[in-house]
């Protein structure tokens, strides 16, 4: 097990970009398919599943969103130590941060166990429908230290510019998951039917492996783990060279959670149909997404390595290729979602209502997908600079200062098609800020260093 070298410092810059976005894509396009495959089997369960699963969704994507921070956290301050050729600080770094997430998404949990009652009520949960949310959240809630201290670990090896492995991790578990979610949510032999409880069941086991898997690597092929005793003061220091980027950059990603979760409120008015139709075209919408997805979590280390080895230049040309990705990328899909939009939700629900929702949402927003790209990779270079609280002001302008607001504006005039509407609006105006951000912000970052 040799040191950690960086990597990402010489050589073409698109080469990298595409070599390690591919693993990547794949890896999350099979956990964007195990969620699409979630969302099939409870459809077949039945509408009111479907509405339970719709109004748990943003609630779980907030507790996510502390894991993408803390891994973000992780990924900047590995790859700026690696790219600095600190290959022990690296080591310490990446084991501090398993400790640290551990900790803070297991005070997180506990909570989050109390107040589901209360927490879905607010959101406009029907009373009746509480029992069905609270069975699934409890066992999920339960699996989240162990699934985030997996994420985490996994940010660390891609901060190294290896990104094979954790993909393979990810594939293995997104695909036990797709083959357990059946099995667990309909029964099989002496398994009985859990129905919407069995997709959180069958989440957890598959995500359990990933914690198992991820250590595993990180301390036998990756040498990433330090079994030396921290001092106080060391450990101190990585939890807050960590949080630094990691706090920023967990708010940046539970602002959109919070936001959907306010949205899922204004279209409770309209009936758990049309929250369930929200939820269907979220879905579909997250699986066209991964290559976003996918560029974001690539360029956060590719920054933090260029950044340490001062070469602006390579930071540019990544920036500029990346965009231009997206808004073609973003264009093409739409094109597709748009076309099918009154066939793609058939997949999830027979209901006219359900359908109408997710159709409408199909028809509105995929135009704009290119500039959430856009955003996402734009705030994920952020957090790699080690600046981020720029991602935080911009994630705010897009979902606070424009989405929420436009949204309760014009659902007075246009109903459902003005809340979807303002989404598409946020999204262009915010990319086109994001980008031009960040490039200003390349220079000021390289003569810190």
């Amino acid at each position: 097990m040799s040191a950690q070298q960086a990597r990402l410092t010489k050589g073409p810059v698109g080469k990298h970009l595409i070599d390690m976005t591919i693993p990547v894509f794949f890896g999350v396009f099979t956990m964007m398919l195990q969620g699409f495959a979630d969302a099939f089997f409870i459809g077949m369960v039945g509408d009111w599943e479907l509405a339970a699963l719709s109004f748990a969704y943003p609630i779980l994507m907030i507790v996510m969103s502390v894991a993408i921070g803390l891994g973000a956290g992780t990924s900047s301050v590995v790859a700026r130590a690696i790219g600095a050729n600190d290959s022990t600080r690296a080591a310490r770094l990446a084991t501090d941060s398993l400790l640290l997430s551990f900790i803070i998404t297991g005070s997180i949990s506990f909570l989050g166990i109390l107040t589901i009652d209360s927490l879905f009520l607010s959101l406009g949960a029907p009373k009746e429908m509480i029992p069905l949310i609270r069975g699934y959240m409890e066992i999920l809630y339960l699996g989240v230290p162990f699934v985030v201290v997996g994420m985490v670990g996994m940010s660390s090896m891609r901060a190294t510019g290896d990104t094979r492995l954790p993909s393979f991790l990810m594939i293995i578990a997104s695909i036990a998951n797709i083959i357990i979610d059946p099995i667990m949510i309909f029964g099989l032999g002496p398994i009985p039917a859990m129905g919407l409880k069995g997709a959180a069941m069958a989440a957890l086991i598959a995500r359990g492996a990933i914690f198992l898997g991820t250590i595993y690597f990180m301390n036998q092929r990756l040498n990433m783990l330090s079994y030396e005793k921290p001092t106080l003061s060391e450990m101190k220091s990585s939890w807050i060279d960590i949080l630094h980027v990691g706090i920023p950059a967990a708010a940046t990603n539970t602002i959109i959670p919070i936001a959907t979760a306010i949205i899922t409120a204004m279209l409770a008015k309209y009936g758990p149909e049309a929250v369930a139709g929200f939820g269907v075209a979220s879905r579909i919408e997250s699986v066209v997404l991964v290559m976003f997805y996918s560029l974001s979590a690539i360029i956060g280390p590719f920054v933090g390595q260029n950044l340490s080895a001062k070469k602006a230049e390579r930071i540019y040309l990544a920036l500029k290729q990346c965009s231009v990705f997206c808004l073609i990328f973003g264009l093409i899909f739409s094109y597709f979602l748009i076309a099918f939009r009154n066939s793609l939700p058939l997949l999830f629900s027979q209901n006219v209502t359900v359908i109408n929702s997710a159709s409408l949402f199909l028809l509105i927003a995929p135009i704009s997908y290119g500039a959430y790209g856009v955003v996402m990779t734009m705030n994920a270079a952020f957090n790699g600079m080690g600046k981020p609280v720029p991602a935080v002001a911009i994630s705010l302008i897009r979902m606070i200062v424009i989405y929420i607001p436009m949204a309760y504006f014009l659902q007075y005039f246009l109903g459902i098609s003005g809340i979807y509407l303002s989404y598409a609006i946020a999204n262009i105006l915010s990319g086109v800020v994001a980008y031009n951000w960040a490039k200003y912000s390349v220079s000021g970052q390289i003569e810190r260093v």
